[in-house]
């Protein structure tokens, strides 16, 4: 069996599947690389749906949900993917229940520890929580202590999402409704 490089007469190297040199499969690796992408996090979260997972090219990166191409504008007339969600934040012994469309932006504004969980909804959704525990509200504020119960309600919640990191799981809602809307 021959043991050189099928290019070169350089040896091949070991436990290469096909017979070339390191220097040949880094050469294979990279025009693979710039044909079909390396997956890897995005710089940052996807202008157009938030999802934080891309395809980088030599040219740039793809968001890998949307395909947006990463830097660019949405075509005129359209706009980032709109879901509203309930979210549930912890700060010490405190969780926040709100509703926002834009979480990032909201939670820059907001002292926080922990995002807990998201869930599809919009102010109805929130209300129906805050009564539900009005009990444990303090007054005047969208906080409420921490209690067993909502603590039960919050791991429902994230339960009910795949048990996903809140993040992922926005993204995804974001990219079914940007498929929604093609």
């Amino acid at each position: 069996m021959d043991t050189t490089c099928a290019l070169c007469d350089s040896p091949a190297h070991p436990g290469a599947s096909i017979r070339l040199c390191l220097t040949h499969l880094l050469e294979a690796h990279d025009l693979v690389d710039a044909e079909f992408g390396v997956t890897d996090a995005l710089p940052s979260p996807c202008a157009f749906c938030g999802s934080r997972l891309g395809v980088r090219y030599p040219s740039g990166w793809l968001c890998a949900v949307c395909e947006w191409r990463v830097g660019e504008p949405p075509p005129e007339g359209q706009a980032a993917s709109r879901v509203d969600v309930v979210y549930y934040l912890r700060f010490r012994d405190r969780i926040k229940i709100g509703t926002t469309a834009n979480p990032a932006q909201r939670f820059a504004a907001l002292p926080h520890d922990e995002v807990l969980a998201f869930e599809r909804g919009d102010r109805t959704v929130e209300l129906r929580r805050h009564d539900r525990f009005a009990h444990l509200r303090i007054p005047g504020t969208e906080w409420f202590e921490t209690d067993p119960d909502l603590l039960a309600h919050v791991d429902r919640v994230r339960s009910a999402g795949g048990g996903d990191d809140p993040w992922a799981l926005l993204a995804r809602w974001r990219s079914e409704a940007a498929a929604l809307r093609v």
